[in-house]
This record gives structure tokens, sequence and C-alpha cells, in this order.
């Protein structure tokens, strides 16, 4: 069975907009903040706003207090001027596409020109539409309804940015035929469309498609509409709980899609439910996959992966002292990252909820997994010297301290009571923490010149960040719903894409002088293909793969395990 992830899965520029404003203002604000309306037409959503204590309002109070955002459909602007009037503070999240739309339908309503909307008329953007159109507004959900408006002297048709494509292209062609003097506007959304098209596309060539999202979305509705019009099986489900099996039963290839309100955690939690289905009917594939994503939730291909890249490191400069180092290196990423893991059980409900089921039930024995290792690896160090232990015990204090408020008297009445409170820490202090332990930590207790070391580490380093920053833009949902100020929260997620892409460049080419000057050995320029390897997975991500999530984090952290098997083989 073959499993196809549609590229245009997911959040909207539209949705994914407001969702940052809502979750930026309640990470900031100190006042009470509530949607007027639901936000999006999502339910997982909803229930995670709330739990935030991000409630919605339905009818204005008389007075009221606070933040109220107005939700991505829009409203009618004499309902955003009784929110000012009574008080609140407004922020408006209707999406641009919309705003668009508005601005349309407010100019010709100016001029006495009828407004003839191609949408339901209860659904909240129509609404909206609809409080623009100065009382002289109509809407259609279908040709007979079209025939039987009255002909006007001026009007303009308009489409509720989530329209069927293929019904209003049939409107447009309408209206040119039978009142040419309309004024027509293409005001759906590119991304509508884009979406449509790509169902069409997936569901002409699969046995089943499952559209993903809430049922009170238009958007993901028709998503469905258009896939069952291709003759093919089409199920909507708000998540994977209510998928049905059985009647994918006979699919040999299954597509999945997503509406433009559907959160990145939702779609990846229903692929990971029917990749397990197909798993029970394939037993052998079956067991690989298990076997992996055992490795990537415990940590264990992270930590071997730390241990090739520190033997790779000492291999190119050299040194006498390898596996002990590698050890060291394996034991301290493997602590470091279960406790962090352990701790990030939260945000890992959004961006891996496998992982954070497992942490928090395997939490009491993972916590002394982590401890036993971090303490095997200072012990690992001691062997080799004084030094070496306390740079570890150091690293390791502070790898635990990362949590915690280590000053409460300095910055107690500020924001930043935690090294975590400080934005972007994390993707440098983890950088940082792997060039120390893979490429410092071994030269300490080998005689080498500073130069190559200093050339590994900015190596090393820079491999590692790359890593860590891609993770965290995949993240990026929902490490902003808990609050968290990563890189790309603070750059954005195609600054950061450029960002990465750069770093990795010049660790490509940094190697290539150190060879040729002799300043590395052992064929140095051979871990230039790890850099090289990410770059081009990163590329392939950004031109929307169909490679999920968990399949980029494997082959990432494969990466340096690699790196080690080369060194062996130099």
């Amino acid at each position: 069975m073959k499993i196809t992830i549609a590229k245009t899965a997911g959040f909207c520029m539209g949705v994914r907009r407001a969702v940052d404003m809502v979750l930026d203002a309640s990470n900031l604000a100190t006042e009470p903040i509530f949607t007027y309306g639901p936000l999006i037409h999502n339910p997982q959503v909803l229930e995670m706003l709330e739990n935030k204590n991000i409630f919605r309002i339905e009818t204005i109070p008389e007075k009221g207090k606070g933040i109220v955002l107005i939700r991505a459909h829009g409203v009618p602007p004499e309902d955003e001027t009784a929110l000012k009037k009574a008080g609140f503070t407004v922020m408006n999240a209707t999406c641009p596409r919309v705003v668009r739309v508005q601005v349309i339908i407010n100019r010709y309503a100016k001029k006495s020109h009828a407004t003839i909307i191609i949408g339901d008329k209860k659904h909240p953007e129509v609404v909206g539409l609809l409080g623009y159109a100065r009382g002289n507004g109509y809407t259609i959900t279908s040709m007979e309804q079209l025939e039987a408006l009255p002909a006007f002297d001026n009007a303009v048709v308009v489409a509720q940015t989530t329209q069927n494509t293929v019904f209003y292209e049939q409107i447009k062609e309408w209206c040119i035929k039978n009142a040419p003097h309309y004024k027509i506007f293409d005001t759906i959304c590119g991304s509508t469309e884009k979406r449509q098209s790509e169902v069409r596309s997936l569901a002409q060539n699969s046995d089943a498609v499952i559209v993903v999202g809430g049922k009170q979305s238009g958007n993901t509705r028709r998503l469905a509409q258009v896939a069952r019009e291709t003759g093919s099986l089409a199920t909507h489900i708000e998540d994977a709980s209510e998928i049905d099996y059985k009647m994918l039963a006979s699919a040999k290839r299954i597509a999945i899609t997503a509406g433009a309100s559907t959160p990145n955690w939702i779609i990846n939690d229903t692929c990971a439910k029917v990749a397990a289905n197909v798993q029970k009917q394939r037993p052998i594939m079956g067991v690989v996959v298990r076997a992996r994503d055992f490795l990537l939730k415990t940590n264990l291909l992270l930590a071997f992966g730390a241990g090739g890249l520190t033997y790779a490191c000492a291999v190119i400069q050299g040194f006498s002292q390898i596996f002990v180092h590698s050890a060291i290196a394996m034991l301290y990423v493997l602590s470091m990252q279960i406790l962090n893991n352990i701790i990030t059980i939260k945000s890992d409900t959004y961006n891996h909820p496998e992982r954070a089921a497992f942490y928090e039930k395997h939490k009491r024995f993972l916590q002394m997994l982590a401890l036993g290792c971090g303490a095997v690896g200072l012990y690992l160090a001691y062997t080799t010297g004084f030094v070496a232990f306390c740079v570890l015990l150091i690293m390791s204090l502070l790898g635990l301290s990362y949590n915690l408020n280590p000053f409460p008297f300095f910055l107690g009445n500020t924001k930043i009571r935690k090294i975590k409170d400080v934005p972007g820490s994390k993707t440098i202090l983890i950088a940082l923490a792997w060039g120390i332990v893979t490429s410092l930590l071994p030269a300490i207790v080998n005689p080498c010149s500073l130069l190559p070391v200093m050339v590994t580490f900015v190596f090393v380093t820079g491999l590692v960040f790359a890593r860590t920053a891609f993770f965290d833009v995949l993240a990026i949902q929902g490490d902003r719903i808990t609050g968290k100020e990563t890189l790309p929260i603070l750059l954005g997620a195609q600054k950061s894409f450029r960002l990465i892409q750069y770093v990795l460049l010049f660790d490509i080419f940094i190697l290539l002088p150190a060879y040729y000057t002799d300043l590395l050995g052992n064929n140095a320029f051979l871990l230039a293909f790890v850099p090289l390897f990410m770059l081009l997975l990163i590329r392939l991500h950004k031109k929307d793969s169909l490679l999920s999530g968990r399949q980029y984090e494997f082959l990432i952290e494969s990466s340096f395990l690699l790196a080690g098997v080369v060194a062996a083989i130099m």
C-alpha cells in the first residue's frame, strides 16, 4: 500500500497568520484575551486555545475589557465598531484574501452596485462580506438561485474565498453570456485553487482519499466534495480515531490531504495511524518501521550519531584516543536529550504526540536512564583526565539548569528567568554543546594544534546548528503554541531556511582548504558529504517533497552516524 500526503495540506497563510496573532498575544499580554466567534473552523485548535485561557465571545457586551481578536473569516464592519465601543482592544486577524473581497464590495456598494456573493449565506466569511454590501447583497449556492435573481443595472460578482473553483467558473460563464455588464472578480484564494486542483489529481490516481479537518470547515468539506466528484472513495474526518479501516481495506493507494484550518499535528497523527495500519498488513515492513521509530523516540539514533561524528572528528585530526570519546559523546547526548524530551512533553503533544505519550508512560525509567548515562559519561571523562571531567561536568550542569531559574535575584523581575527564555538559545546552545563534546573535549587529552581543532569545532557546530534549526522549523506550530521562542519563530521559516543553507554551504567549503593545506588529514574532504546530504534534504523539503517529518528526522540523524562509517573506511 502506498500513502501519499498532499503538498498543500494544512494551514493556509490566512489561518497561520490568525493563529500566530492570537498565540503571540497570549504569550505577551497580561490582560484577558478573547476571539469574536471561533477563530477558525477546527475543533482541536479551538480546544488548544481554551487550554491557554483564550475563550470566545459570541455576542458583544455593553462593556468589556481585554483583547478581542477578529477571526480569520472577518466580521461585518459594525461588529468591529461595536467591540471597540464596548471597551475592547481589537486585533483584526481577518485573512488578507478576505480583506481584499471586503474592499471590492465596499468600493462598489458606495456606487450603489448590487453585490452577488457566491457562497453559503450562513458561513462566517459570507456574513462578514454582506456587512460591506450596504443592504444590497445577495448570496447564491446554485445556478438556479443565480437565474432567479432580478436583473441588476449594476452589480459585482465575488466568491467566498474557499468556494468550489469549478462551480465559480460556471457562474462566470453564465454572467458573461447573460449579464455582460456585471463586474466579475476572481476572489477564490490561490491556496484554495491549489488544494482543490491537487486533491482532484490525487483522487484520480488513488483508490481512496482521506480529508482531515473540521466538519464545520467549508474549504475542508469542498475538498471532500471535489475528491468524491472524481469517483474515488473519499472520507472526511476530524481526527484519526474516525478512520474506517475496513472501508480502506481494499485500497492500494491512499492519499491524505487536509483543510486550510487543520494543524500539522493532526495531519502527522493521521499519517502515523494510517501507516500503522499498513504495517499490520505488511509484517516485515512493520518491524522495520517500528525499529526506526524506537531509535528516534529513545534518541538512540541521535546518540549513535554523536558517537560517529566524534569518531570522524578524531580521525581527521589524527587523535589516538578515539573510542572513549565517542562513548562519552554518546552518553552525554543521550542523557541530555532524554531529559530535554521529558521536560518538553507539553510541546511534544503537538509536535510529536507518539513520543510525548512514550515519555509520559516511561518517565521514571527514562529519568533513571538519563542520569545513569550522564554519570557513566562523567566517569569515562575522568579516566581521560581531570580537565576533561571538569569540562563535561560544567556542560552537564548547564544542560540541567537550562529549564531552571538560575537568576532569581538578577533577572527575577524580567521576562528572562531561565536560560531557555533567551530567544533562540536552544538552537545555539545545542550546537555549541555538540561542538565541545565531539571536537574540543578529545583535543584536551590529545596532542594537537589549535587551528585544526577550531576548524573541526566550527564544522560540527554548523552541522548541528543546521540540524536543530531545521527540526525547529518542522515544529514551529507546536513551539509557538507552548510559548517557545525558537530561532524559526524569531526569524520566520523562510529566513531560517536560508540561514540553514548558508551554514551548510560554509561547512562544505571549510573542509576543502583545510584538507588541501594539510590542516586536516585522512581524506577529511569526504566528510563534506554530510552537510551536502543535509542540504539536499532541506531543499527537497522546501520543494514540498512527499517525505514525512519522521522520514526527514531519520535521514538527517543517520547522516551523523554515516560520518563515523566514512571515517572508519578512510
